[in-house]
């Protein structure tokens, strides 16, 4: 036999040994550390009227560390998938300021003890669709819906403050980006305070909930206000809309509810209004996130420039 050949077989052998005499042994191999993301934090910030065990993730700029500049504040909803796909963005896109102006990046986390679905229909919605007797059979699967107002005020009365409070924030520019439903509850917020955030990125809003009943707060809103001070930008996916194969929708017309909310807001001729809107070409309610998230973000915090892509 091949001498060289017979000591690899008597290594791979003793090898072997070793790893049974470990396994006997009840030895286990330390798993390496988790991975963390680099200036975030965990705050645990539970709501004080309803007891709900809510978290607020706090991811902070490269930039953050040296200086006494204060900071423009980004707040996403559903941060268990915005939040890192948000940092990933400003440090792709951004350059340290050059494209995007460095922001402290919020995630308003649902409590983790509760089904995510639940607790987004919830908390994300203004009204109990539940009661409305016109709903279709089987149209709303979650326990309980319409608590945005409840929701909202846990976030400016408990949240803010925490974030003002603990980090060189510049709280009279926050920035808003939701979708689905979360694009629903800043809509909502958009007419029960439209100053809470001084910009909106509403991407694909879930404006047929409970009979397009987001079309009927902007005319309650309407008759009390001739102005309506914010920047709000619209997305929605060219998919999201009804038409053939997998990636449109068969009963829901996104896109056509989004323009139709364009028209209002555009009709209503709202002097401090900022307005956008914009059908992203090839996505649908799930690729379009990424899409919209960049385009908002480089329109509400441009900069200083020039703008380089390479």
């Amino acid at each position: 036999m091949n001498f060289s050949l017979a000591l690899k077989r008597v290594a791979a052998g003793l090898h072997l040994l070793f790893a049974l005499a470990l396994a006997h042994s009840g030895t286990a191999v330390a798993a390496p550390p988790a991975y963390q993301i680099p200036n975030t934090f965990v705050h645990e910030v539970p709501s004080k009227s309803t007891k709900r065990a809510y978290q607020v993730w706090v991811d902070l700029p490269a930039s953050y560390a040296s200086g006494s500049k204060q900071y423009p504040v980004v707040f996403v909803t559903d941060p268990q998938y915005a939040l890192t796909l948000v940092h990933g963005l400003r440090h792709l896109v951004g350059r340290r300021g050059q494209n995007l102006e460095d922001f402290i990046l919020v995630g308003l986390a649902l409590p983790a003890d509760e089904d995510a679905a639940e607790s987004r229909s919830r908390d994300y919605t203004p009204t109990n669709a539940l009661a409305n007797p016109q709903r279709r059979a089987n149209q709303y699967g979650a326990k309980v819906y319409g608590e945005a107002q409840s929701y909202r005020n846990y976030v400016e009365s408990e949240v803010f403050p925490v974030i003002a409070s603990q980090y060189r924030a510049d709280m009279s520019r926050k920035v808003f980006i939701g979708h689905s439903y979360g694009a629903l509850w800043g809509a909502a917020t958009l007419f029960a305070k439209p100053g809470m955030f001084q910009a909106y990125i509403l991407g694909s809003p879930s404006l047929w909930f409970d009979d397009k009943v987001i079309f009927q707060l902007e005319k309650q809103y309407a008759l009390n206000h001739r102005d309506l001070k914010a920047q709000v930008l619209l997305y929605a996916g060219s998919f999201e809309t009804l038409g053939p194969g997998p990636r449109y929708y068969k009963d829901t017309d996104l896109v056509g509810d989004m323009k139709r909310f364009r028209d209002v807001l555009t009709r209503r001729r709202y002097p401090g209004l900022q307005l956008g809107s914009e059908v992203v070409q090839g996505e649908d309610h799930f690729t379009v996130y990424t899409a919209l998230v960049a385009r908002g973000l480089l329109k509400v915090l441009p900069g200083y420039g020039p703008y380089t892509s390479g």
